[in-house]
């Protein structure tokens, strides 16, 4: 492997700068395909069919959380055999998850291509959705082995240490779907079942060119697949699943939240809905910090190198709050022009710039949770990141919303998510600090 690649040494700072960049920007592109997804389908065939994708899309999210899980234990598991320098454990584990993945692609995409109407049934939608819905999803569900094969190739590359590569990867699924969308839609005169091609022909693109880039320039250690050991399926689902589950809790706690906004009537939810596109976008520095503090970690953890673990979090917290300070002070100086490229009704309007200017300033506090938790989840403790994530949305951050908002009115909404982040953020040190993460052994030392 590349020196470069190599986090066990050389100066943390600058690695973390250079290892983080890519990561953003293969974020803010994968942001970018979902936008001009929709901006083509809405603009193309109308508010039903955006709809159709939208609901369609909750499914799929749904199902790639588990994916995100399974990815999160590749990182861990990946980036700490790189760190001991096991070319062995490296190869064996990589092949386990090859398997793991291929088999449960194939699962989910059957199971899910039968019964998509059955799920969509399930999330009450429209019958004037549900044909088109169903036909999109399908289709989705019959190319999601790509979807999972793309991500887990930029996983294992970034577990390794590269973060370039999978860019390369990522700009090639977003170039091929801002063409292939209105080709497919219009010109071929597919409608959304074009959307539905063009998104598995993007990713079923990039996958093979992934593929193809990595085994040519050998940039990782796959080989033929084989059956994997017991021991490796064993660790691999016991970190996956609660990792998986984060997910869950996560998407339920977002939920929860909506509960409480739509209490407020229409406008405060088109607010509050444009708000939480930009959102999105603006918290893109943070989510890629964490995935490049895992993996950084994860190699010196690997290699029992626990001063250089320490560093990797504070320079972390540092670079992360700096970042994170500059982009809350355009967020408060420009958030009505944000919000305005997606609504124009001026109460909406109003409520989504007030929540954005009040949230930014707390935005330094969450992505020291993303910072954080990504060090203790490299050295493999899942469970407790998912007790973590627990606390965050369950404990803090829908009661103290819930509560804001009897107390304060919508606004309160802001308040009480933005309180939530400052004091979940405290909860993060105090088991980074004190909790017993270090001691997680996760392989076999006589092996």
């Amino acid at each position: 492997m590349k020196k470069q690649h190599d986090f066990t040494q050389g100066n943390l700072m600058k690695q973390l700068i250079f290892f983080s960049g890519p990561i953003m920007l293969t974020n803010l592109l994968q942001t970018s395909y979902q936008f001009a997804d929709s901006l083509w389908v809405g603009n193309l065939l109308g508010a039903n069919a955006l709809g159709s994708v939208a609901v369609s899309s909750t499914i799929i999210f749904t199902v790639l959380s588990f994916v995100i899980g399974l990815n999160n234990a590749a990182l861990t598991i990946l980036s700490q055999q790189k760190g001991k320098d096991n070319e062995q454990g490296l190869k064996r584990y990589l092949n386990a998850f090859v398997v793991i993945l291929t088999g449960l692609s194939v699962i989910l995409g059957l199971v899910g291509y039968f019964f998509s109407e059955s799920l969509l049934t399930l999330l009450g939608t429209p019958q004037s959705m549900m044909e088109a819905a169903n036909t999109y999803l399908q289709l989705n569900f019959l190319g999601i082995l790509f979807l999972f094969g793309y991500n887990f190739i930029s996983t294992v590359l970034r577990s390794l240490g590269d973060s370039k590569t999978p860019l390369r990867f990522v700009m090639t699924a977003v170039a091929l779907n801002v063409v292939l969308d209105p080709l497919f839609i219009a010109g071929f005169n597919l409608g959304i079942d074009g959307a539905a091609y063009a998104t598995i022909a993007a990713q079923g693109s990039a996958f093979v060119y992934g593929m193809f880039y990595v085994l040519r320039h050998k940039l990782a250690p796959f080989s033929m697949p084989f059956f994997p050991a017991k021991q490796e399926v064993g660790l691999i689902l016991n970190l996956g699943i609660p990792s998986g589950l984060q997910m869950g809790v996560i998407s339920a706690g977002v939920a929860a939240i909506m509960s409480v906004v739509t209490g407020f009537g229409d406008d405060v939810v088109a607010g509050f809905s444009a708000a939480q596109r930009l959102d999105s976008i603006l918290m893109l520095p943070a989510h890629a910090l964490g995935t490049a503090v895992s993996s950084m970690a994860g190699q010196n953890i690997g290699v029992g190198n626990w001063s250089r673990v320490k560093g990797v979090a504070k320079y972390g917290v540092l670079y992360n709050f700096s970042v994170m300070i500059f982009v809350g002070i355009l967020v408060v100086l420009f958030a009505e022009y944000g919000v305005r490229l997606f609504i124009q009704e001026e109460e909406a309007v109003q409520f989504g710039t007030k929540y954005l200017q009040i949230i930014a300033l707390c935005y330094p506090f969450l992505g020291i949770n993303f910072i954080l938790n990504g060090i203790v989840r490299a050295s493999g403790a899942m469970y407790q990141v998912l007790v973590l994530n627990i606390i965050s949305f369950w404990v803090l951050r829908y009661p103290m919303t819930w509560l804001s908002s009897t107390w304060f009115g919508d606004i309160g909404i802001a308040i009480g998510m933005g309180s939530s982040f400052v004091f979940s953020s405290f909860f993060a040190y105090l088991y980074y600090r004190f909790g017993r993460w270090r001691e997680k052994e996760l392989f076999n030392k006589k092996k």
